[in-house]
């Protein structure tokens, strides 16, 4: 198992080392000058010289390879650089990821709770009025963007109904924080939980159903063993191993969605703050926080593999 764990993380590193060549000459192509977003034009054309210094003692006009290995060995003492704002990187990133771990994670929680509950009582309940209308909202909820998802909700809970705010996540001089913090939440993480309990839910009832299906149910069936014990000792039980995997395969898929939903929330996690500096132009944030995300996925897809590989030893012998 240590040598599976060992073979992942090396992985890794040039999983990352790939994303970051991607997205630094990426943008290098695009043609973005950081000068134009540092300098006003009327200071660009008046003073052309000491222009021609700044470029230079940034470091600008040096070859493309040093300044990828400038930035990336910078990177790797943890210097991720400034924004065109003055803001160290670092600070901004240290605020505003939490905030989209928090918004994925209530996500998650609410999703696996939700997915799960209803797609057992589907399966056991089958052709019933709960399964067909879970069957239902599993296939719409799997074919809506999950951005319109969001803007619907912010339609008819915000602007028609004004129960909940539609952006930010707390209002200015709020008399309680926290609850004030549950409202702003409450309508982007429900967004981000209708896409995942859509595909739990489906996979839930189809697993159980797979289960209660075989020998050894309808074995302890005619034991006479009550039927709510065959459901939860002997059908969910083993029902829920293959979903606790479809669950964590999930997770990055809910990070990297969360990007969206922020940007439609103007929830200030890091997906809204990559969106802002792509925007503007300020590039060294792009950098910082695209390389941020692909890490924080990496780091949950690999703990995806480590959680299979526990559950199904084949996966670690390579089977």
């Amino acid at each position: 198992m240590l040598k599976f764990i060992f073979k992942k993380l090396l992985l890794m590193i040039p999983m990352l080392i790939l994303i970051s060549i991607i997205v630094f000459f990426g943008l290098q192509f695009t043609g973005i000058d950081p000068i134009n977003f540092m300098v006003s034009p009327e200071v660009l054309s008046a003073n052309a010289e000491n222009i021609e210094a700044l470029r230079e003692s940034l470091g600008l006009n040096d070859p493309l390879l040093i300044q990828y290995f400038r930035w990336l060995g910078n990177c790797l003492k943890g210097d991720l650089g400034y924004s065109f704002t003055g803001a160290p990187i670092v600070d901004t990133i240290a605020v505003r990821l939490p905030y989209t771990l928090e918004l994925a994670g209530y996500s998650l929680v609410l999703s696996t709770i939700i997915g799960i509950g209803i797609g057992i009582i589907s399966a056991i309940r089958q052709n019933g009025v709960i399964d067909y209308l879970g069957r239902v909202f599993a296939v719409l909820g799997q074919a809506v963007p999950q951005f319109l998802v969001g803007i619907i909700l912010i339609e008819i809970f915000s602007i028609k109904l004004g129960w909940f705010p539609a952006a930010n996540r707390v209002s200015p001089g709020a008399a309680n924080p926290f609850l004030d913090s549950v409202l702003h939440l409450f309508l982007p993480v429900l967004t981000l939980t209708i896409g995942m309990v859509a595909v739990l839910m489906r996979y839930a009832r189809n697993t159980m159903l797979d289960v209660l299906n075989s020998d050894y149910i309808k074995t302890a069936r005619s034991k006479g063993i009550p039927e709510w014990k065959v459901y939860l000792k002997h059908g969910f039980r083993n029902a829920m191993k293959p979903v606790l995997v479809i669950i964590m395969f999930r997770i990055p898929m809910l990070i990297g969605g969360s990007v969206v939903i922020e940007s439609v929330f103007s929830y200030p996690g890091i997906g809204l703050t990559m969106t802002n500096a792509i925007t503007s132009g300020d590039y060294p944030v792009v950098l910082a926080t695209t390389l941020i995300i692909a890490a924080t996925m990496l780091i949950c897809s690999f703990l995806v593999d480590v959680l299979n590989a526990l559950l199904d030893p084949r996966v670690r012998l390579g089977e």
